[in-house]
Order: structure tokens, then C-alpha cells, then sequence
């Protein structure tokens, strides 16, 4: 039964094509809309490493003399300071941590054919590759001992290792960061995470960096900040030492604590050190506080989906209920204009309940067809927004959960648009239109 309301659908939809082509343009149109705006957000609110997401936590201490509020709900500040970070990083445990800061700089080959280009860089500690799952081609991470001793070393992915040298095997190479000549060690594959969630103070959805070089290189090369730096108190600072030893807060932290335990043996931790920061007249509060937040509630804090993203989805649905009421109107006028028809049908035997059916699979037809439509004029809206923003590039993207929900979305809206056109027709009375015929 169901194949042959199938084949009466099409053959309805057949006699009338300029009324089929609107109502399949109108609910293209709204689902093309509708799915562009859902794929980013989407996109935006997936977790960006699912299977670790609740072991990482970004760290925050509360730095600030009693009485000092932050931009923040608890008004803990985002960073640390260079001082907390290299001594928290320099605790022993059996856990992974990683200061990281992002840094760039003027990168070549020194060579006459070689055209210098700035690059962003992670200035971070050899766990950041393990904590963050990125995996190396060739090569590895640099060494504790190349760590301690701010060897010029660095980490660069495929893609740079392809720009700079046309092969991924250049472990071993040298490239230049301004005038400082730096080893390739390793190579890795290329990581673009849809949301830079472990940096959300330079930009939640910015590239991730494709150059990565030892945190200790801060103090040996001077190697300041490219992101955010926040003060909270007057301090003089002449120059790079001054800042590095200040309350200035400049540098994100990373922890990986994969079981309760370990979480209750690092806050313990974290009380014990301010407690010791205390002894030489930092911390001066009378409540110490800390904050471990894993990578779904850090992008809550950081409001990575604003009202904004979510007012524009709601607008967007709000377009698709317009293109419904469209389409209710034109069902109306056709259903409507074949009840003599209907009437034959219900007088030959048909129930009303198959008049229905029939017409609900109709309105179905026409929405699997306008949602296919659709889900063309969604890849050309994202294709639009990856072409303007940059910025948005990793998200205005489709995946399959999106691809499959377009048709479905499409077909529910149809069939809600033809409830009560088809219910009207259903309820024709055989004996109208058989004095008519």
C-alpha cells in the first residue's frame, strides 16, 4: 500500500509542476538556511576531544589581593602567572602537565631561494603532545634534557615540513626563527582541532598553531607572549626578566588527571603551594581558591557559544516556519482543488483514513525532495561562510549527522504543513461531488 501511495504522490506531484517546483524551492530554501546556521553551530558545541575530555582541566589560581575582582563568574583570573606555571610544572606526580603560551616568529631557511613568513607557535611543555593526543610522523618530542638545557629545537607538522621543505622527512633539518637557527626533531601529523579549546584566550575557533617549541625557551630567548597579558596590580616592569617575575598573568596550564584520586591528590597539591606562596607574601587572601574546569565546562566558562550564535539559530528556524506556512497554503489550494476527485475515491470505498495516508505521503515525498535540495543550498551557504570568514573555515562544515538530519528535518516540516490540509480533504462528503460529476 504504501509503494502505491508512493506512485499516486508522484503522479500528483507530475500534474502540477509549477506548484510542486514552488513548494520544493520554499522548503529547499528553509532547510538550506536552517542546516547552515545548525552545521556551525553544531560544530561549535561538539566536544573537540571526546574520549579525554573530562581527564584534561585547565588550571586557574586565584593570584589577586583580597578585594581585586576579574571579568570572570568566579572572579578567578583565565591565566597564571610565569612563576606558578614553571613551579607547578616542576611538581613531581604521577599526572601530565603543560604550561603553554602562544608565541610566534619570523621563520626561513636562510637560504637565498627561502621567503621568510611569520608563524604562530606553542611555546609548551613536552607532555602538551601526549595531553592532546597529536601524533608524530617522524621524529619525537625534544628531550628532558634538551627541556632543561633550551636546546633550539622544535616540533613543526606535515603541512609546514611540505611548505618549507616539500617532503615530511626533515627530521634532522635546520629552520631559522629570526636570526636563531632551531633543529627539527620531530614531525607531526597535521592537528586542526574545530575548537583551539586549549588556548580560548587568543580566539575560541583560530587555527591551531603548526610550530612547537620548548616552554623553556620563554627564559633563555626571551620569547614573550603573542596572546593576552593581564595585570591586576601596579607593577614596574623594565623589562622581560621584570615580567617574567611579576603577578602578570600571561600563561595558560594544562593538567591531565585521569582517576578522582589523582584530582584530590593535585588539589591538595595546589592548596599546600599557595599556602608556601603565602609564607613569601604572595596570595594575600584570606580564602585560597583554585580551579580545575575539564575541556567541556572551560568552553562554558569562556561562553565559546554566545547568545549571539544561538539568537541566529532560532531566526533560522524561525524562516523555516515562514516557508511551512507557504507551503500550508499552497497544500490548501491543492488538496482543496482535487476533493471531487477525493469525493469518487470515498464514494468507490476508500476510508477516510487512507485518504490521509495518502496525502501525508505526498506531502513526505515533496519534503525528501525539497530537503535534497536543501542540503545543496546548505553546502553553498557554508561553502559562502568559509569564503568570508576565515575565522569560521574549521567549522562551516556538514558532517554526516547534519547530512542525514536535513532530509529529515525537511520531511517532518512537510508533513506538519500538510496535518490539516490533508485531515480537510480526508473529510470531504462523496455525495458533493458526485451530484457535481
Amino acid at each position: 500500500m504504501f509503494i502505491h501511495y508512493i506512485d499516486l504522490a508522484w503522479r500528483s506531484l507530475r500534474q502540477t509542476p509549477l506548484v510542486t517546483f514552488l513548494m520544493i524551492l520554499a522548503i529547499a530554501i528553509g532547510i538550506g538556511v536552517t542546516m547552515t546556521t545548525l552545521s556551525v553551530y553544531h560544530m561549535m558545541s561538539m566536544d573537540p576531544i571526546p574520549h579525554k575530555s573530562e581527564r584534561l582541566f585547565s588550571l586557574q589560581l586565584q593570584t589577586m589581593d583580597d578585594g581585586e575582582t576579574w571579568l570572570t563568574p568566579d572572579d578567578i583570573p583565565y591565566q597564571l602567572t610565569y612563576t606558578d606555571a614553571i613551579n607547578l610544572d616542576a611538581f613531581p606526580g604521577d599526572y601530565l602537565s603543560a604550561p603553554m603560551l602562544r608565541s610566534g616568529f619570523s621563520v626561513h631557511l636562510n637560504t637565498a631561494s627561502s621567503k621568510p613568513f611569520i608563524e604562530n607557535t606553542r611555546v609548551t611543555g613536552r607532555d602538551f603532545f601526549t595531553m592532546f593526543d597529536l601524533t608524530f610522523l617522524h621524529g619525537n618530542v625534544w628531550t628532558e634534557e634538551q627541556e632543561r638545557d633550551a636546546a633550539p629545537v622544535v616540533v613543526i607538522d606535515e603541512e609546514m615540513a611540505k611548505q618549507l621543505f616539500g617532503k615530511t622527512d626533515v627530521v634532522g633539518e635546520s629552520v631559522f626563527l629570526g636570526e636563531r637557527r632551531h633543529e627539527v626533531v620531530g614531525v607531526t601529523q597535521k592537528w586542526r582541532p574545530t575548537i583551539k579549546f586549549y588556548d580560548l584566550n587568543n580566539g575560541s575557533f583560530g587555527k591551531a598553531e603548526r610550530m612547537f617549541a620548548p616552554f623553556s625557551h620563554v627564559k633563555a630567548y626571551d620569547v614573550d607572549t603573542w596572546g593576552n597579558t593581564n595585570g591586576w596590580k601596579f607593577e614596574e616592569t623594565r623589562d622581560f626578566n621584570d615580567k617574567m617575575n611579576s603577578e602578570m598573568l600571561w600563561v595558560q596550564f594544562w593538567v591531565q588527571l585521569d582517576t578522582p584520586q589523582q584530582r584530590q591528590a593535585y588539589g591538595d597539591m595546589l592548596m599546600a603551594y599557595m599556602q608556601q606562596q603565602q609564607k613569601l607574601g604572595r596570595f594575600n587572601r584570606e580564602t585560597l581558591q583554585y580551579s580545575l574546569q575539564d575541556v567541556n565546562a572551560w568552553m562554558n566558562y569562556n561562553d565559546v557559544i554566545s547568545e549571539d550564535n544561538k539568537i541566529l539559530v532560532g531566526l533560522s528556524f524561525m524562516f523555516l516556519a515562514v516557508c511551512v506556512a507557504n507551503i500550508l497554503g499552497l497544500l490548501l489550494a491543492k488538496f482543496m482543488r482535487r476533493a471531487p476527485d477525493v469525493g469518487v475515491r470515498r464514494a468507490l470505498g476508500a476510508s477516510k483514513r487512507q485518504v490521509f495516508y495518502q496525502h501525508l505521503v505526498e506531502v513526505g515525498v515533496l519534503g525528501l525532495l525539497g530537503g535534497s535540495l536543501g542540503v545543496l543550498f546548505a553546502q553553498l551557504g557554508l561553502l559562502g561562510v568559509r569564503q568570508t570568514y576565515n575565522y569560521y573555515a574549521g567549522l562551516a562544515n556538514m558532517d554526516w549527522m547534519m547530512l542525514l538530519s536535513a532530509p529529515a528535518l525537511a520531511i517532518s516540516a512537510c508533513i506538519l504543513a500538510g496535518l490539516y490540509p490533508a485531515w480537510l480533504v480526508c473529510r470531504t462528503t462523496p455525495a458533493t461531488h458526485l451530484k457535481v460529476q
